[in-house]
């Protein structure tokens, strides 16, 4: 796996990691469980994106300042911005399940928070595996992008498919298995994960949300880590675009579930877009697709489709 980052720029991302982790945890800690607002979630989500541009222009100085190549500079931090986007895009579909899972349980938006952000940290560390093992198998085995890219047009065919239906948790796998491994209380103890029972620790319903919500990560990882590959083949910019993207996933969260309703086509978007990333890297022997024309392609479908959404009203359901 080779990568145009250096070293000092690896440790610059690990610190800006742990220092927003550590910054996140304490204001968690500080406010408590309560409910963050809409105006609350827009100005963390401000924060989260700004942090990611800023990045991105010390990206694109790494890489003049190492190599010397501008033209360079300019690639890498197009794909920076393309993976992102990506990213986010395949994160709103992360979103609605999340608030599937919560709506289902019954969870109060005063401890969503703490869920989400306990599930953000898991998230990094298993994408980061995830990561790894992708770059060092398209390293080792070429063939690998065709199964990748087989994997997202069908993904992209299914989620067209399954976008108007209503989903449900009733018959998933995961939570079958999780109610069969863990007894689990039918009631919440404020943000506690465990609590006793007739004399016996068992899970809280909170704990159980943790389960699903990393479960789930790392079936939609299954699906962006790939997407990114076909932009870039640079692990670090792999790795960084998608956590970047991660690290803004709660405030995301909380601004999305109050409008989550008006963008009711944007799965769609969403299936269209995992076609295209699925068929380019299929094609990738026979045409390379410039970064910039996946750039516009992505922020066109996602812009056609939320404005799509906002002229079409919603689906009443049935009663």
């Amino acid at each position: 796996m080779q990568t145009v980052a250096p070293l000092w720029l690896w440790l610059t991302f690990g610190a800006i990691v742990l220092v927003s982790l550590f910054i996140d945890f304490v204001v968690l800690r500080k406010q408590g469980a309560h409910e963050m607002g809409v105006k609350e979630a827009l100005n963390w989500s401000v924060v989260w994106v700004a942090l990611s541009f800023l990045f991105n222009g010390l990206l694109w100085w790494a890489v003049k300042d190492t190599t010397g190549s501008t033209e360079l500079a300019h690639t890498r931090s197009l794909e920076f911005l393309t993976g992102y986007l990506i990213e986010k895009s395949l994160a709103v579909d992360n979103i609605f399940v999340f608030l599937m899972i919560f709506t289902y349980f019954a969870v109060p938006p005063q401890f969503q928070k703490r869920v989400l952000m306990i599930g953000i940290v898991g998230a990094i560390v298993l994408r980061t595996v995830m990561i790894l093992v992708g770059g060092w198998l398209l390293s080792e085995f070429h063939w690998v992008l065709y199964v990748f890219g087989a994997f997202l047009l069908l993904t992209g065919i299914k989620m067209w498919w399954a976008a108007g239906k209503e989903p449900s948790l009733d018959d998933n796998p995961a939570l079958k298995l999780l109610r069969r491994l863990l007894p689990v209380s039918r009631h919440y103890d404020g943000e506690n994960f465990w609590t006793v029972e007739n004399g016996q620790r068992i899970a809280t319903p909170l704990f159980m949300m943790i389960c699903l919500i990393a479960l789930t990560d790392v079936i939609f990882a299954v699906d962006s880590i790939p997407a990114i590959f076909a932009i870039t083949s640079d692990p670090f910019i792999v790795l960084t675009s998608n956590v970047f993207a991660i690290l803004g996933l709660r405030a995301m969260y909380f601004l999305l579930a109050a409008v989550a309703h008006k963008f009711h086509l944007l799965n769609y978007g969403l299936a269209v877009i995992l076609m295209f990333i699925g068929a380019k890297m299929c094609l990738i022997d026979v045409y390379k697709v410039p970064v910039l024309v996946s750039l516009g392609v992505v922020a066109a479908i996602l812009a056609l489709t939320m404005v799509l959404s906002l002229r079409k009203a919603a689906p009443q359901p049935r009663a």
